[in-house]
C-alpha cells in the first residue's frame, strides 16, 4: 500500500542517509574506499533484492554508489522501500567496516 507524506516523514527518519525525492523515491549515496567495494556493495544488493523481489535503481560512479527506491505496482513509496533500505544500509556496514563513507 501506497505511504502518505505523514508516514514518509515519519520512516525517513528512521532509515539514516536518505532523502526522498517528491515523496516518490527514497535515495541514498554511499562512498567506498575502493571500486571494487563499491562493485561488492553492488552485488549484495542485487542479491538481497532478489531475495525480496524489490529492486532498486543503481548508478555506479566510480567509489560512489547511488541506490534509488520505489515501488511501482503502489505508484509511490512503500514499507517495503524502506524495509529494503535498511537492509542495504546493513551491507554497507557490513562491506565498509570503517573503510568507506555514506555521502
Amino acid at each position: 500500500m501506497k505511504l502518505g507524506n505523514t508516514d514518509i516523514d515519519q520512516k525517513l527518519a528512521e532509515v539514516t542517509g536518505w532523502t526522498t525525492d517528491d515523496n516518490k523515491w527514497i535515495v541514498r549515496k554511499y562512498r567506498f574506499a575502493s571500486f571494487m567495494q563499491g562493485i561488492e556493495f553492488v552485488n549484495k544488493v542485487a542479491s538481497i533484492a532478489e531475495a525480496v523481489n524489490h529492486h532498486p535503481m543503481i548508478a555506479i560512479d566510480y567509489k560512489m554508489v547511488t541506490l534509488r527506491l520505489t515501488s511501482w505496482h503502489a505508484g509511490g513509496l512503500t514499507d517495503l522501500d524502506f524495509e529494503s533500505a535498511a537492509k542495504f544500509d546493513q551491507a554497507f556496514t557490513d562491506i565498509a567496516a570503517g573503510s568507506g563513507s555514506p555521502d
